[in-house]
């Protein structure tokens, strides 16, 4: 059974009195608290099983299972595995046991101050353990907040952008009668009003949504997504070029070849967005 602002450990050892040695000497720190003692892989496997602690003492040799295959046995089992630290009387298995995530190797008879070292080990690694959980938490929330993939917010955040400039959602869900087709922002190329419905034209073919263009404009990331006229946005990703007529006014080129003609009250806007 855990307890509250403890560590919890499992001892095994087929020898009882390097486990009732190694016992007394965790005993001593305050902060140790032993949940179970084995003198078999089997029970060991068993024990961490049933108890999830957060460091494994676990002597390499011993009946029915080595520690070795106890590890083994454990990581087709937990997707989190306990903090190990090998105990044996032997140097043998020392590559093998940092092979497998070891965080430390014990040589028996291991003295107080080398049991206070490897202590003083598990506390960090458990330390780091839960700042990267508590990290993770918070990716996840404000990647559920902003819509984003919580790698691209980790990525953002590495890079010293600020996460709030993206959000916008990455998808947009189209119901169309009780079908729900979910285009990605990314492809739209233009969108044209059609009274409260709005036309959305991406790379796959046109979709109909019914939304109003203020209310569609204000979920698309500004920076990419640009009023033409009245009734129309473009996606700045797909423009080819800009052209003026002999009238004076002014058309977008689609990639497609698609045009769009750009009123008075938009040109500078679109202007500068084509130039930037």
């Amino acid at each position: 059974m855990k307890v509250e602002n403890q560590i919890s450990v499992v001892i095994a050892d087929d020898e009882p009195l390097a486990r009732r040695g190694l016992k007394y000497r965790l005993q001593e720190h305050k902060d140790i608290n032993i949940v179970e003692e084995c003198s078999t892989g089997k029970e060991a496997l068993e024990a961490i099983l049933a108890n999830r602690p957060d460091v494994v003492f676990l002597d390499i040799q011993m009946p029915e299972l080595t520690g070795l295959q106890v590890v083994e046995q454990l990581n087709k089992s937990l997707t989190t595995l306990p903090i190990v630290l090998f105990i044996t009387a032997y140097d043998d298995f020392a590559l093998k046991a940092f092979d497998i995530h070891a965080l430390d190797y014990l040589l028996k008879p291991a003295d107080d101050e080398r049991i206070a070292e490897a202590l003083v080990r598990v506390r960090n690694a458990l330390k780091q353990q839960l700042q990267s959980e508590h990290s993770n938490k918070l990716l996840r929330a404000v990647a559920e907040l902003t819509g984003q993939n919580p790698r691209d917010v980790a990525q953002r955040l590495a890079n010293n952008e600020p996460v709030i400039q993206d959000a916008y959602p990455e998808v947009l869900a189209i119901k169309d009668g009780s079908e729900v087709t979910r285009v990605n922002v990314s492809d739209i190329l233009w969108i044209d009003a059609a009274g409260d419905y709005m036309c959305v034209h991406g790379k796959s073919g046109m979709h109909i949504m019914r939304k109003t263009m203020k209310e569609l404009e204000q979920e698309l990331n500004p920076k990419l997504f640009i009023r033409v006229h009245r009734s129309a946005i473009v996606n700045i990703n797909f423009v080819k070029k800009m052209v003026s007529h002999v009238s004076g006014e002014y058309h977008l080129i689609l990639q497609n070849d698609t045009e769009l003609k750009v009123s008075r009250s938009h040109r500078d806007k679109v202007k500068q967005a084509m130039n930037s």
